[in-house]
């Protein structure tokens, strides 16, 4: 239908492909890097137009669930940021299913609650999205 998933294997096709199979999803602005996805000047629980996901702040009254999308900032060594689909969130480790990052396609993250805020206690986490 002409919708843009983005570059074959890259961690934004993969996440765009979930979210236009899996929910029929088509996010207003389809391009842009990984990093892109999250808008820093958003507070945490508000509404992403340019994604129409809700986005939360890492640091968040809730905690990233399954089918969220999980953002990373960009780095040194990866400027683009990185993304990927959070599928097990309980008690203190959440798991990230990603996609152009070798053979680490499922990767397991620490999450802490701090004064009632949910932290991935990962330093390039951004925050994470989801569908309404």
């Amino acid at each position: 239908d002409g919708y843009n998933l983005g570059l074959n294997y890259q961690c934004v096709e993969y996440v765009k492909r979930y979210y236009y199979y899996h929910y029929e999803h088509k996010m207003p602005d389809s391009y842009g890097h990984a990093k892109d996805f999250y808008d820093p000047k958003l507070p945490d629980r508000r509404y992403n137009e340019k994604r129409a996901l809700y986005q939360f702040t890492n640091g968040s009254d809730y905690r990233p669930l399954p089918g969220d999308i999980m953002v990373f900032d960009g780095t040194v060594k990866n400027p683009f940021g990185h993304c990927g689909i959070v599928t097990v969130s309980n008690g203190d480790m959440c798991e990230l299913v990603q996609q152009n990052v070798g053979e680490k396609t499922r990767e397991l993250f620490k999450v802490q609650e701090i004064n009632n805020k949910f932290y991935v206690m990962d330093k390039d986490v951004l925050g994470w999205l989801r569908k309404g």
